[in-house]
Parts: structure tokens; sequence; C-alpha cells
């Protein structure tokens, strides 16, 4: 989250602020920055709120997947993932 408030989210999101009744801006972070710039918290709060509300989407996901028993997981530095990627990468 900090990266993405030095990364210009701040700004980004003050540049939407005419869309932000749209679905796909009620998402975590917009949602919370829109708060901020509307006065209803201080940036403080709503980064702290954005990094509350990812942990809680994270751990849903996280819910989610494990109740597919289909799903399996792999290490990200597991090499055939790396491979097939680099695979793809060269087909594009």
């Amino acid at each position: 989250v900090d990266n993405m408030m030095e990364g210009g989210l701040l700004e980004e999101v003050k540049s939407l602020q005419t869309c932000k009744h749209l679905n796909a801006l009620q998402t975590v972070g917009y949602r919370e920055i829109f708060q901020y710039l509307d006065g209803e918290l201080s940036l403080s709060q709503a980064t702290d709120a954005i990094k509350q509300h990812t942990r809680q989407y994270a751990k849903r996901q996280l819910t989610w997947f494990r109740k597919d028993k289909e799903f399996t997981w792999h290490p990200p530095d597991a090499q055939w993932i790396i491979a097939t990627l680099e695979g793809q990468q060269t087909q594009a």
C-alpha cells in the first residue's frame, strides 16, 4: 500500500473523482481514498483502512481457494512455472 501511495494512487483517485460512482471504483484502495477526499477519513486512516481491507480480501481469497479441491498450490519459484512463463513470453 505504501508503494501504491508513492506510485501516485492519491493523484490517480483525484483524477477519477467524477467517476467514483462506478462499480469498478468501489474496490479496495479507491473507496478509502475517495473517503479521504470527501473528508470522511484522514490520509493516515485511509491508508490504514486500505491495508486492513487488503488483508481481509486476501484472507477471503485463500479461504475460497482452499475449498476448491482441484486447486493445487505451487511454490512461486518452481522451475516449471518460470519455464512456462518464459516460453509464453517468447511466443507473444
